[in-house]
Order: C-alpha cells, then structure tokens, then sequence
C-alpha cells in the first residue's frame, strides 16, 4: 500500500487549499487524514468510507473542511477552508481495512500512511 499526500502550502488565515491523496495497491474502504503539529501528537481529522460514503470529522474542523474520493482517479482530498494559525501541521493521509466508526476520530491509529504535506496557516 502506498499514499502519497500533496497540496501544502503556505496560506494567509482565513484562506483555502485543497489536499490531495493518491492511493495505490490498497483495496481498503476507508481512508483518512491526521496531523502533526511541531510539539503536537497526532490527531485525526476526517475520515471517509467509500463503500456509503459516510464521512466523520473531528469537531475542530466541522463546517471547514470536506472529505472526498474519485474512485476512478484512487485519489483521496481534503478540502480545506477558514484556515487558521491552528490549522498549521504536516498532514497526513491513511488507510485501513477497519472502517472509520471503530477508532472514534482517532484516525492517526490507522495502520498504512506515506509522506505528508506541509501546510503553514500565517500572515
């Protein structure tokens, strides 16, 4: 299994980017993103199961961001808007064969995740 995440940046607060996550040789249905700010644990974002696709959110980022998948493309996104300084931290994507649900938000347990991207919230 291997993911690969893409799309960090520097943004000013309050803006958006888009993150990208391309998948290969998983057949898992659920998949993630988690982050790590400097000094931080990890800490689960959102999560989606692209069998019903029933999406979950950690409460930190309810109403801001989306989680997404194009099957087609095996590409996972994360849709980020309102950014702020808080927001700052490498963002990781996952996968699993277990679904979304059985971790609660703890979704940084999931058992295959690649390189993350940076994204940096400052004016």
């Amino acid at each position: 299994v291997q993911l690969q995440a893409s799309g960090g940046g520097l943004v000013q607060p309050g803006g958006s980017l888009r993150l990208s996550c391309t998948v290969s040789g998983s057949s898992f249905e659920n998949y993630a993103w988690f982050r790590q700010a400097p000094g931080r644990e990890r800490e689960g974002v959102s999560c989606i199961s692209t069998t019903d696709e029933k999406t979950y959110y950690a409460d930190f980022v309810k109403g801001r961001f989306i989680i997404s998948r194009d099957n087609a493309k095996n590409t996972v996104y994360l849709q980020m808007n309102s950014l702020n300084p808080e927001d700052t931290a490498v963002y990781y994507c996952a996968t699993d064969p277990f679904p979304c649900y059985r971790y609660g938000s703890d979704w940084h347990r999931f058992d295959y995740w690649g390189r993350g991207t940076q994204v940096t919230v400052s004016s």
